[in-house]
């Protein structure tokens, strides 16, 4: 809890060393310097469940959404059977998100559902990691499943520094296709159209109700910089909480930052902090 409050982290990487590579590892100690996250592993890189556990209820950390990632041109991989030891650890507290990567994985629906039938609670795709468009019909099968199970499918639409991205996929604009084709799929934008994409983020999230944006990655004070066009009160209401850990100075530090630089009220601070992760991510409640 926070301010008497619900609140979920839908953004965390906790993976295991071994599989990344080394920018990675250089990205997570630059961005989160201010907090000994190195201390939650062991002397083989695995993180310990005990150890994230307490280290999350400390920050006040009701739900932890966990993120596989399958992108070896990139960051690495980050399967999603590293984040199982979490969630049965604390299956209240971590539940895991699934990914995959069509130049991986053929055909993609049947990954994702081997995927989801190890509790996953939504889908990820990196296109900027992974090299290709969310618009590409070779996903559509994929989304077919998210909209038949009633996930949502969370999209990274941001620039990104690791060596093998393409940031020309970071733009959120060909989502307009999907949703064309799927207009009752549920979208998070994760990172909220980092770089050069802000405004096209918040139009989709302002003209659809199905359409989210997730805040990993951004600096609370920049803000209400990045969407100073927009009516950012009522955008705000459409934010979802997330810190990219572990490259983020602090979770509960986070959290306070975007609700004094957003000038939210209770209800809508609660609403970004947990309400709408909770109202978008179904079973976060359950354990």
């Amino acid at each position: 809890m926070i301010d008497g409050h619900p609140l979920v982290d839908a953004h965390v990487h906790a993976a295991r060393l071994p599989t990344l590579r080394p920018a990675w590892r250089d990205w997570a100690e630059r961005f989160g310097s201010g907090h000994p996250w190195q201390d939650l592993y062991d002397a083989d890189g695995t993180i310990v469940p005990e150890r994230i556990d307490a280290a999350f209820e400390a920050e006040g950390v009701d739900v932890a959404l966990l993120l596989a990632e399958y992108s070896p041109k990139a960051t690495g991989l980050q399967p999603i059977e590293d984040l199982l030891p979490l969630v049965k650890h604390n299956p209240r507290r971590f539940k895991p998100i699934a990914n995959i990567n069509p130049h991986l994985h053929y055909p993609v629906d049947t990954e994702l559902e081997r995927q989801l039938e190890s509790g996953a609670v939504a889908l990820k795709l990196h296109p900027v990691h992974g090299g290709f468009s969310a618009a590409d019909p070779a996903l559509y099968p994929a989304y077919q499943v998210c909209r038949s199970a009633g996930i949502p499918v969370v999209v990274h639409c941001g620039t990104s520094s690791f060596p093998g991205s393409s940031n020309k996929y970071a733009d959120p604009t060909p989502l307009d296709d999907v949703l064309r084709d799927f207009p009752d799929l549920t979208i998070v934008l994760a990172h909220g159209g980092r770089g050069w994409w802000y405004d096209a983020a918040a139009f989709l999230a302002l003209s659809r109700d199905n359409v989210w944006i997730e805040l990993s990655g951004l600096p609370p004070r920049r803000l209400p910089d990045y969407y100073a066009r927009h009516d950012l009160a009522r955008l705000a209401r459409k934010f979802i909480f997330g810190t990219d850990w572990p490259g983020v100075p602090g979770i509960a530090r986070n959290a306070h930052a975007v609700a004094a630089a957003l000038d939210l009220d209770d209800e809508t601070a609660a609403l970004v902090h947990g309400g709408n992760a909770l109202k978008v991510y179904p079973g976060l409640a359950d354990g």
